[in-house]
């Protein structure tokens, strides 16, 4: 297993276990981690080299860190655990993140958590809870009685709102966000945060397992010979040198051993090649018969049709070969959204579109294309 520099907290794995998605059952509607599984499974991982588990009090209906405590127990001092502040709607005073802190930490049956997150905020959860309940301060606290060893946030939102918490909270150590081949829209910031001295992980390496299905992504991009695209998705994400730790739900061993093996390779990708595969990704985009970029400037649509859903979707379909995964988007499409036939031919959209698209024309024939997979 390869290591790195976690920003300036220390040195990580480069490939981290997530704990969302460990083996689960249920039985008389309850759920529960297989823990005949999941716990060997686990402590293989740390003998293998893995020394960051992430989990979180909500994962695997509450039954994820738990898990993680019984088999990393015996090994505490050998691995980094990190979890998570819920701040949804639950969290309402200052006091709730020394709840949420000793909840966790009763329920992984350990003295102190090596990264803890404020889980999954933007500007607007920082503004309003964050920095409104002077939160930073307490976390300081925290830190300072041993509870806490590295303060973190995981992020969900507008990529620009990234420089704005780093600039805002020095002591935010690392941070936790989404980055993968069909989603690179946080890569400047990635870079940013970095080179602030944050240690980045990235969720979602092979896009929550879309990037898993076979196809012939590599060698269309290089004109070199085809590699997994799986493989290629995890290479790509280590091959960033802003990139600290790649973090992969894994369910089974046979995944775990294939992971390990990608990691363990002495250079995912070089420079040039990542450099490479980031301009062909574009390309690909670019001279697709539909360059959307998911700006939204469409958006809102005054007839309620999630245009930039409708056409990530054929982007998937169409460019990426990912054609059950833009079956799946198409579906959710449909449920949620109006669709080209509600089009109420006003033009809004075509005269937002920094790409000049054809919107109303290209909406109906999208829908007929993905309407057949």
């Amino acid at each position: 297993m390869k290591y790195r520099n976690y920003g300036e907290t220390g040195r990580i794995s480069a490939l981290g276990f997530g704990c969302m998605r460990l083996p689960e059952f249920e039985q008389n509607g309850t759920w529960h981690i297989d823990e005949e599984k999941a716990i060997p499974m686990l402590r293989r991982a740390a003998e293998l080299g893995i020394n960051y588990f992430d989990t979180g009090y909500f994962y695997c209906h509450h039954n994820s860190e738990a898990a993680v405590g019984r088999a990393l127990g015996p090994i505490r001092d050998q691995v980094l655990i990190s979890t998570k502040c819920p701040m949804g709607d639950d969290f309402a005073k200052i006091g709730d993140l020394r709840g949420w802190l000793e909840r966790s930490l009763e329920q992984l049956d350990t003295g102190y958590v090596d990264y803890y997150h404020f889980w999954g905020i933007n500007k607007q959860t920082f503004d309003e809870k964050i920095v409104k309940l002077d939160l930073l301060k307490e976390v300081r606290r925290l830190k300072d009685e041993g509870l806490i060893r590295h303060v973190s946030f995981s992020f969900h939102g507008d990529p620009g709102d990234i420089q704005y918490i780093v600039d805002r909270a020095e002591i935010m150590e690392t941070m936790l966000v989404q980055y993968n081949l069909l989603d690179r829209s946080n890569e400047e910031m990635i870079a940013y945060a970095a080179g602030k001295g944050l240690g980045v992980a990235a969720m979602g390496p092979v896009g929550g397992g879309r990037l898993s299905a076979p196809t012939e992504l590599y060698s269309r991009m290089t004109g070199k010979a085809s590699m997994p695209t799986y493989e290629l998705a995890l290479k790509y994400v280590l091959g960033n040198p802003n990139i600290s730790c790649a973090l992969s739900g894994m369910q089974n061993e046979e995944m775990l051993l294939k992971n390990i093996a990608i990691a363990d390779e002495e250079i995912a990708l070089s420079a040039e090649e990542w450099q490479q595969i980031g301009d062909s990704l574009e390309r690909l985009r670019r001279f697709s018969d539909l360059y959307c970029t998911g700006c939204a400037y469409c958006q809102p649509c005054p007839a309620g049709i999630d245009i930039p859903k409708l056409f990530s979707a054929y982007t998937y379909h169409n460019v990426y070969e990912l054609h059950n995964h833009a079956k799946e988007i198409f579906k959710k499409y449909l449920e949620k959204s109006a669709t080209a036939a509600d089009c109420a031919d006003c033009g809004f959209c075509e005269r937002k579109c920094p790409q000049k698209l054809e919107v109303r024309k290209e909406m109906q024939r999208v829908e007929a294309v993905l309407g057949k997979l």
